[in-house]
């Protein structure tokens, strides 16, 4: 149902590496669902690349940084649509599901917003997957140079995946993105 899907931060989804790697992972992969993080292109763009990838259905969230694809066997419902966050709600096969996408803010004030929303969403127990770039790591084993980790940042994470009953889904690749 919602084994096969594509959390990316692209960081420019116009580069012909970042595009043509993306094309070959969906023909590899076959996707159901592919959520762009930081596409930097025109929200308007986006009908253009759904075309190209083979989707049928696409959605950019408000802030235009979160653009997600999807196929015509699901059937989807945009149930929040906000500057850190896109959350959908599918249906296939007669089973419900959500898939909320990511980009939250680097500033940690900010982000309090951002789990507050995730903290209020109603799933009403069905299957809920959120996924991508939080900007927030939950220990200091995650983490490689940048700015000092930020134990009352963590603390404020956990407590938003503690509340949402959400936990850590295993991936396969790199442990360092970048």
């Amino acid at each position: 149902m919602i084994d096969k899907d594509l959390f990316w931060n692209i960081r420019s989804v116009n580069t012909q590496n970042s595009f043509g790697r993306l094309v070959d992972l969906n023909r590899r992969n076959n996707y159901n669902f592919i959520a762009l993080i930081e596409p930097f292109q025109a929200p308007t763009e986006i009908h253009n690349f759904r075309v190209r990838l083979g989707f049928d259905n696409a959605f950019v969230n408000s802030s235009g940084k979160i653009w997600i694809f999807w196929r015509n066997e699901w059937e989807g419902v945009v149930l929040q649509n906000a500057i850190q966050q896109l959350t959908m709600k599918f249906s296939w096969g007669g089973r419900i599901f959500f898939i909320t996408s990511i980009y939250a803010r680097c500033d940690a004030i900010e982000r309090l917003e951002l789990w507050e929303e995730l903290e209020e969403m109603d799933t009403a127990g069905s299957p809920w997957l959120v996924g991508r770039d939080f900007n927030v790591i939950l220990n200091k084993e995650e983490k490689l140079g940048g700015q000092e980790f930020s134990q009352h940042e963590a603390t404020d994470f956990a407590m938003c995946i503690n509340s949402c009953a959400l936990t850590e889904v295993r991936f396969t690749g790199s442990k360092y993105t970048w």
